[in-house]
C-alpha cells in the first residue's frame, strides 16, 4: 500500500485503490449538528488513496466552498486531510458522503444498478444524520440513482427524507465546462439555505 502522506501516487498505486471506499465524513456525537451534505458520485482513486473526499489535486470542490464562503479557510486534500481541516468543515455543520461507495478511475464505470442502490443507501443516511440540505454533486448520477429523468440542477421541487434538496454540478476537472466561480455559485445555494453561508 502507498503512504498517503505523498502528493503524488503511480498509476499501478492508483490501480491498487479500486474497490476501496472512503469514510464518511459527518458531524460527531456531541458536536455542531450536521447542516449541509454533499453527495458525491462515488470516490475516485486519490480520493482512496488519501482516504479523504475530493481529495484529487484537479478537483474545484474545496476551492468552489472558499471561494462561495462556505468555508473560510483553504484545504488541500491532495495529500490527505487533516484532522483540523476536518474539525473546521464539521465545525461548520458540513458533512461528505458518496452515492456509491466503491472506488473506480471514472465514474462512468458504475453501472445503473449501483446507482440505484446507492440512492437508497442516502436515504439511510439521511434519515440517520438528518441533515437540513442535501447537495448531490451530479445531475447525471442524481438523474439515474434516482430515476427523475427530468431533473434539472438546483433546488428540487420536493424534500429528500425531511431535508430541502440541491441538485449541483460535479466539481471534478473532467467536468471541464464548469470553473470555480461557477462552482461557488452552484455550492452557494444550498450552503445559504442550510444557514451555512450569510
Amino acid at each position: 500500500m502507498s503512504d498517503p502522506s505523498r502528493r503524488s501516487f503511480t498509476r499501478d498505486e492508483l490501480a491498487s485503490f479500486r474497490g476501496a471506499q472512503v469514510p464518511d465524513l459527518l458531524a460527531t456525537d456531541g458536536g455542531t449538528p450536521l447542516r449541509l451534505l454533499f453527495v458525491g458520485i462515488n470516490p475516485g482513486l486519490w480520493t482512496a488513496a488519501t482516504q479523504t473526499h475530493f481529495a484529487h489535486p484537479g478537483n474545484r470542490f474545496y476551492p468552489a466552498l472558499l471561494t462561495a464562503g462556505v468555508i473560510d479557510r483553504r484545504v488541500d486534500p491532495s495529500a490527505g486531510m487533516t484532522d483540523d481541516d476536518r474539525a473546521h468543515l464539521r465545525g461548520r455543520g458540513i458533512g461528505i458522503t458518496n452515492l456509491v461507495r466503491r472506488a473506480t478511475a471514472r465514474a462512468d464505470e458504475l453501472t445503473a444498478a449501483e446507482l440505484r442502490e446507492g440512492g437508497e443507501r442516502l436515504r439511510e443516511t439521511v434519515r440517520r444524520a438528518r441533515p437540513g440540505v442535501v447537495a448531490v454533486a451530479g445531475i447525471t448520477a442524481y438523474r439515474s440513482a434516482f430515476g427523475v429523468r427530468g431533473a434539472v440542477a438546483g433546488e428540487q421541487p420536493e424534500p429528500f427524507e425531511g431535508a430541502r434538496l440541491w441538485v449541483v454540478p460535479n466539481p471534478s476537472g473532467l467536468n471541464a465546462h464548469e470553473t470555480v466561480a461557477t462552482l461557488a455559485d452552484a455550492y452557494a445555494g444550498p450552503a445559504r439555505a442550510a444557514g451555512v453561508l450569510a
